[in-house]
């Protein structure tokens, strides 16, 4: 079989690692790809923003299966041009996306359908938006609508804060959502759908800030880890039953019915369970912690799911822990070009982020750089893994959050 990947981060990197280690005869192909990924698939240098290119090589090369990583793309409408080419393609068509790349969207059918989620307003002029912020309590979320590379959303806790941000994101996006701070205990669930056909995959914890103790500026993601001891199986098939399963019936009835994977970030409340945000792909670095763990065929289950057949996953009962090196300056300036050292772990892997290969010589082309996943019958076991290899290869260049992870005993 030939599967296509479309992007090349450290989850288009899980994502053809599972697929290697399911079937090395898969042949994989990768664009742009990383250096990481070249021991395992054939990364070509194309530009994911040049669909029709992207749509040759799959023809010309008779892919059977392209998964589209990254946000953007889906956006743009490239599983659509796919679709009316004949070609098979995971992930959703652009008007479905818009779960993802439009945060009035994703609010406006929740609240139409009853799905839990922050209280919210949304304002497109910047004094309407300053009016309401001099009104509502601290610390208040505000929101570019739109895709922001993981970057557009801002929690702020003072009301010079709320101001700035107001004004900085409608200078680059038509409106923002302003919405109340939920408190309480995060999550990621993840799920394969096909329109009503739900399969969930194991849930997982990530860190959004860059620095310790969640402080600092929002990034792709700092590291996570699979299971959530703190969050109970019945709170799972709470979030099923009254968000996940809802919400696909309602992109069905607007007429986009999802095709995919499906992210929710989750709040457990004192309330109840509410809606963070929903993503219209794998989530990052999500991704690579729960694909660590996961024991069931990667393409068979999506297969499956394509066909409405019916089908569960299987997940080791160990644990996984994956931090992030990322460039120093990151998610604002950084240098790229830095030599990069791959830590050797037993019983967990390395996924690239953001390298590239140079006369056999890994160097640095991102913001975050490598997440290093350990698995280990424990999380307490798996993150001392993960700290051990991260240390090793840690220099002045890069850095990592050190509270990964780190739970109550």
């Amino acid at each position: 079989m030939k599967i296509l990947i479309i992007g090349g981060g450290g989850r288009e990197h899980a994502i053809a690692w599972k697929i290697h280690n399911d079937d090395p005869k898969t042949q994989i192909f990768a664009i742009p790809g990383n250096g990481g990924m070249e021991a395992i698939a054939s990364c070509v240098p194309l530009n994911i923003n040049d669909h029709q290119a992207l749509l040759g090589f799959a023809i010309a090369h008779d892919v059977d299966l392209t998964l589209v990583g990254g946000e953007e793309p889906l956006s743009k409408g490239l599983v659509d041009l796919f679709a009316s080419n004949g070609l098979k393609a995971f992930g959703p068509t652009k008007k479905a996306a818009q779960i993802e790349s439009s945060k009035r969207f994703a609010k406006d059918l929740m609240r139409k359908y009853g799905i839990p989620t922050a209280s919210y307003e949304v304002f497109s002029e910047y004094a309407s938006a300053l009016a309401y912020v001099r009104k509502q309590s601290l610390p208040i979320v505000i929101k570019a609508d739109g895709l922001a590379a993981g970057k557009g959303v801002v929690i702020a806790t003072d009301y010079s804060m709320a101001e700035a941000a107001c004004k900085t994101l409608l200078a680059s996006h038509l409106c923002i959502v302003i919405e109340e701070y939920l408190r309480g205990i995060e999550f990621s669930l993840m799920a394969f759908v096909n329109g009503t056909t739900i399969v969930p995959m194991a849930i997982a914890q990530d860190y959004k800030r860059v620095g310790n103790g969640g402080k600092g500026p929002n990034t792709g993601g700092m590291g996570a880890y699979s299971p959530v001891p703190s969050i109970s199986r019945t709170t799972v098939s709470l979030s099923m039953e009254k968000v996940m399963k809802p919400i696909t019936i309602a992109l069905v009835n607007e007429g986009c019915p999802f095709v995919g994977v499906l992210y929710a970030g989750f709040m457990k409340t004192a309330t109840g369970i509410k809606v963070i945000e929903f993503n219209a792909r794998f989530g990052d670095p999500e991704t690579e912690v729960v694909l660590a763990r996961m024991k069931s065929n990667l393409i068979d289950t999506i297969l499956k799911v394509l066909n409405h057949e019916s089908v569960s996953i299987r997940n080791s009962h160990d644990a996984a822990v994956g931090v992030v090196l990322a460039s120093k300056g990151y998610p604002y300036e950084y240098k790229k070009g830095m030599i990069v050292s791959i830590p050797k772990i037993t019983n967990g892997v390395c996924f690239h982020m953001g390298t590239k290969l140079a006369d056999e010589t890994y160097i640095s082309s991102g913001g975050r750089v490598l997440i290093v996943v350990a698995k280990e019958a424990t999380l307490k076991l798996a993150r001392r893994k993960a700290y051990e290899s991260i240390i090793s290869v840690a220099n002045e260049h890069l850095f990592y959050r050190d509270d990964i992870a780190l739970l109550n005993d």
